[in-house]
């Protein structure tokens, strides 16, 4: 793998976008982009053919939540689709330009109540599509009625991140600093997906920016004991943190196109009497390809329905 600011660039696009002009909500990067891809021979035609088909990849999750040391149930949805990133402006890429990087975005979304108030987080990831080291940027926000908080993660130079955080807690918000580049648990979803080489045994690791929040975590990386293994039609990939008592697995198909089965997630939960080890657990429920961005109307709620939301 090389460093995410090495690749060859793209030039043929066609724009995706989530917007209220009607002109802008076209689809993701067309199959000619595919060809592109694959022409740099870094990328099968599996891959290629799956993932710029026009539509995105949406999966729904049933999930039980670990929060003030009790289970709570919600949802969680994962989107993955292809756009094209700007390194530039690091944004989604409105207008073609040869520096643009073809990405796999991935957005995460989990959605539970506590007691009487909700949660909702929301994770965006940007991988390289080809011969990605890490995400070009990871933004992360949550919000709930005690307030909200925004994070983002910048690869925008060689060896090291630039890392903000907004915060509704006193003292946790900073500007943007400085930090040694490093495995980050964000992009293990996406390299997943795309089968890219996943380090085993010893590594550092930051941990995903969801699980920074919740855990009142100072984001750098942690030591991390990384595992694979294949079980029947499924394989598993665990990421142990030794120090913080904290265990994610990450259940996923080991045929192509390798979709997300599931997830357990182990750590603590909980202040004072009610603190203990819990399992977050998140089980899929249903998977749809779909251009989504056009099915905004009320007919289109239908979607919704199929995804068990």
């Amino acid at each position: 793998m090389k460093n995410v600011f090495f690749y060859g660039s793209l030039s043929a696009f066609i724009l995706f976008g989530c917007s209220e002009t009607s002109m802008n909500i076209v689809g993701p990067e067309s199959d000619i982009q595919a060809e592109v891809v694959l022409q740099t021979g870094t990328s099968s035609k599996e891959d290629a053919d799956y993932w710029y088909s026009g539509k995105a990849e949406i999966t729904s999750f049933r999930l039980e939540q670990a929060r003030y040391g009790e289970i709570h149930e919600g949802t969680a949805v994962f989107v993955y689709v292809t756009e094209p990133f700007s390194p530039v402006n690091l944004t989604k890429a409105d207008t073609p330009d040869s520096k643009n990087i073809s990405v796999l975005k991935l957005n995460q979304t989990r959605k539970f109540n506590t007691g009487i108030y909700p949660y909702s987080i929301m994770t965006s990831s940007f991988f390289p599509f080809k011969e990605g080291d890490h995400s070009l940027k990871i933004s992360s926000s949550s919000q709930e009625w005690c307030g909200h908080t925004y994070m983002e993660v910048n690869n925008y130079q060689k060896g090291h991140f630039g890392v903000k955080l907004d915060s509704y807690f006193e003292g946790e918000s900073f500007t943007e600093s400085r930090y040694i580049a490093a495995l980050l648990e964000d992009d293990i979803w996406t390299m997943i997906r795309l089968r890219e080489d996943i380090p085993t045994g010893k590594v550092s690791m930051y941990p995903s920016l969801a699980a920074t929040r919740l855990l009142h975590l100072e984001y750098i990386p942690y030591s991390c004991n990384i595992s694979l293994k294949d079980e029947g039609s499924s394989s598993f990939c665990t990421l142990e943190y030794p120090e913080l008592d904290r265990t994610l697995t990450i259940e996923f198909e080991q045929a192509h196109p390798h979709k997300i089965i599931g997830w357990t997630e182990k750590n603590y939960s909980g202040f004072g009497s009610k603190r203990k080890q819990l399992t977050t657990t998140a089980t899929r429920m249903k998977s749809i390809n779909s251009d989504y961005w056009s099915k905004n109307s009320l007919s289109d709620s239908t979607y919704r329905k199929e995804l068990n939301l």
